[in-house]
Parts: structure tokens; C-alpha cells; sequence
């Protein structure tokens, strides 16, 4: 059997976590994994056989901005979804420049225009 393609999710609020990897593993199309470490999140991108990334913006250690630019210097191939409560347009269009692929705003409308999106940019279903 075919090995399911594996996202990541990167926050620093837990209870998000369980919520989005709740949500996306009740059809079983992707693997997901989760992380609240930046540095962890990095690593596991740059080693691991990691499609997507979806990353929040507003975190303590290392903001979602950051993140983004190293993964688009060691992974340029991962898609990566930025999240955010603060949908300031300058903020959007700077990640884009950087290479983001999408972004969506918290509290999430519909978990399922979450997951669609997901499901889109890795061109399943």
C-alpha cells in the first residue's frame, strides 16, 4: 500500500493542534503530525518526507514569518499554509513573497475550508 503524504502543523496552542489533526484524520488521506516547537517543526521539515507545513504566524520562540523563510531555504518543494488571527494584508503578502503557498485565518470559519484547501494544494481528491 502506497505511503499516505504527511503535513505537519506547527502551533503554540495545543488545543488547535488536537483540533485541526482531530478534523483531518477522520477521512485518513494524509498522515498528519504535530508540533508547539519551531525548532522542531524545522528539523522534522528538513529531514522528513514532509508535503505541507501549516504554521501559525503569532508564536513566542519563533514567529510563523521565520519559519517560513528557513523552510523555503532547505525545502522550497513544501507547500506551506500559514495561519492567523491577524489577517493584516502587508502581513499576507509578505509570506507570499516568501513563498507561501496559502493562508487562512483563525478562529477558522469551517474546519472543512481548512481541510479543502489542504486536500487542494497536494492535489488530493
Amino acid at each position: 500500500m502506497a505511503q499516505k503524504t504527511k503535513i505537519l502543523i506547527l502551533d503554540d496552542e495545543r488545543d488547535i493542534l488536537n483540533v485541526i489533526e482531530r478534523f483531518i484524520n477522520r477521512r485518513k488521506l494524509v498522515d498528519v503530525f504535530t508540533t508547539t516547537n519551531p525548532l522542531e517543526a524545522l528539523d522534522l521539515i528538513k529531514y522528513g518526507d514532509f508535503k505541507m507545513l501549516l504554521t501559525d504566524i503569532m508564536m513566542p520562540e519563533m514567529n510563523g514569518v521565520e519559519v517560513l523563510r528557513k523552510v523555503m531555504e532547505s525545502r522550497p518543494d513544501v507547500k506551506v499554509i500559514m495561519m492567523t488571527a491577524y489577517s493584516t494584508i502587508d502581513k499576507i503578502l509578505e509570506c507570499e513573497k516568501i513563498g507561501a503557498t496559502d493562508y487562512v485565518t483563525k478562529p477558522f470559519i469551517s474546519l472543512k475550508d481548512v481541510e479543502s484547501k489542504i486536500l487542494d494544494h497536494l492535489g488530493i481528491m
